[in-house]
């Protein structure tokens, strides 16, 4: 993959939704490598008060947002989720202010390698702005059981939030490093140590 501008080893970090890809993160992040979950910056980017909130009302009403005058996630997603247009009119609003605040941060973290994790990296085309590609790959089976444990989410609810992500298949195609989290916690974390020492020795 390219990187257009860091001088640090950056490794693009997605996968499916609820594949694991945050406790990945944290698994990396107890190792000392630095961490950038664009997840995290895009709750900053609608927080009150910010320009894409405002965007966001614009484009989709108020019943977005809660009565605290918060975006409300769970709103949010049965309208996208339901209507490609709109799941591309709210992307179109997010997806430029994360990328750029995303590469402000990596430009001014450092560390030894970085792990940016993107759960739409190539989708948004943010696999031009790093070294390598790593994939958390998990059962279809396993994503949709967790998804509708964690979220509360109904099964027909669950299948349009996957329709709209790269398949499993189309995600291992453009990785050059996969984790393997369908098995237990250990396994994850033994797998994750040996990446670990790999990026090391890819940053020297």
């Amino acid at each position: 993959m390219s990187n257009e501008s860091s001088p640090v080893l950056r490794i693009g970090l997605t996968g499916g939704i609820a594949s694991g890809k945050s406790a990945v993160a944290d698994m990396f992040a107890a190792l000392g490598a630095i961490i950038i979950d664009t997840d995290i910056i895009a709750r900053e980017v609608v927080r009150r008060g910010a320009p894409a909130l405002a965007e966001i009302i614009a484009a989709f009403g108020p019943q977005v947002i809660d009565k605290e005058g918060n975006l409300d996630r769970a709103v949010m997603r049965r309208e996208v989720f339901s209507d490609d247009q709109k799941r591309e009119r709210l992307e179109s609003i997010l997806h430029p202010r994360i990328r750029d605040r995303t590469l402000a941060l990596a430009a001014e973290s450092g560390g030894p390698y970085q792990i940016v994790v993107v759960p739409l990296l190539v989708e948004s085309g943010f696999d031009r702005f790093v070294n390598r590609i790593l994939v958390v790959d998990c059962p279809e089976g396993l994503q949709r059981k967790r998804l509708m444990s964690r979220d509360q989410e109904s099964a027909a609810q669950v299948e349009r939030i996957l329709r709209a992500q790269a398949d499993r298949t189309a995600r291992l195609a453009v990785a050059d490093d996969v984790i393997d989290n369908g098995g237990t916690l250990e396994d994850t974390r033994s797998q994750v140590t040996v990446l670990h020492e790999k990026y090391l020795a890819l940053a020297n």
